[in-house]
């Protein structure tokens, strides 16, 4: 099916299609929410947000796919919970409970200070494409707090710049900037154990 006849059938609330439209996003949309809010809410953000998408769905203009108008909805349900919460971070806070923190990174600039000798990629989502370390870091990902994960996955895996991300999450640069170094030293720290030991 084309297309502009899936969309039709969508804006007509179609539930064939629509369950069609679940099948295939269900699966990506709840990657987004985990990233964001993490793995024991992600199935209740997600299905918030195909209900919000099922009522909207009539008035769809189609300004955007209809992939990225769903990840927005879930990326909105999911931000509603996390407003929520309370996520202010301190910057005090994660160099307290991470003494080599600001001996890796410089904050300034958020660029290493002393890199890693054995990496084989200085790019984060390059080692997550090396199969077997790959599955180490994904598994290790899900394990860091849900802020940490939302950055990560948001800045490499959705590839969107920093200032949306701040707006998504809202999250200052300051707190974005050391979410993400954080995600990636502890990701880092993860690939290095790897390649010394070939132990995840």
């Amino acid at each position: 099916m084309d297309e502009s006849k899936q969309l039709e059938l969508l804006r007509q609330q179609d539930k064939q299609a629509f369950a069609a439209l679940v099948r295939a996003q269900h699966g990506k949309l709840k990657a987004v929410a985990r990233a964001m809010v993490g793995s024991a809410e992600a199935e209740e953000v997600v299905q918030e947000a195909w209900l919000s998408a099922w009522r909207a769905l009539p008035a769809f203009e189609g300004r955007s796919s209809l992939k990225t108008w769903l990840t927005r909805i879930v990326m909105n349900a999911a931000h509603s919970r996390l407003r929520r919460r309370d996520q202010t971070l301190s910057l005090d806070q994660i160099a307290g409970e991470n003494p080599s923190f600001w001996d890796r990174f410089n904050p300034d600039d958020g660029h290493w200070q002393q890199m890693p000798i054995s990496w084989r990629s200085d790019r984060p989502d390059g080692l997550l494409q090396q199969t077997e370390l790959g599955d180490c870091l994904q598994k290790n990902l899900d394990r860091l707090p849900a802020l940490q994960q939302a950055v990560f996955t948001l800045r490499h895996v959705e590839e969107l710049e920093l200032d949306d991300i701040c707006n998504e999450l809202n999250v200052s640069a300051s707190n974005v900037r050391v979410l993400l170094h954080r995600a990636r030293l502890k990701l880092f720290q993860v690939a290095e154990h790897y390649q010394e030991t070939g132990e995840c």
